[in-house]
């Protein structure tokens, strides 16, 4: 990974959305990641392993895109 980035603890489902919402500090801009994912949908509650594989999917779709403002998308099917 070529940017920094530090994960805050606040996951959490945002109905609004209807995703996993946590933020997080990218080069140290507050950004806000939404994970929209049927199957994560359904659970009422993330694990910490399903919350690190959420984190390393972000790290990836870091690697190949810029987020345009404060808040990045990632679709998982």
């Amino acid at each position: 990974m070529n940017q920094a980035i530090l994960f805050n603890d606040d996951l959490a489902f945002d109905q609004q959305q209807d995703a996993w919402r946590f933020t997080a500090l990218l080069s140290g801009q507050r950004i806000t990641i939404y994970i929209h994912s049927l199957e994560l949908k359904l659970l009422g509650k993330i694990d910490s392993c399903t919350k690190y594989d959420l984190e390393e999917i972000v790290e990836l779709w870091l690697e190949k895109n810029e987020p345009e403002n404060d808040m990045i998308h990632i679709n998982i099917r």
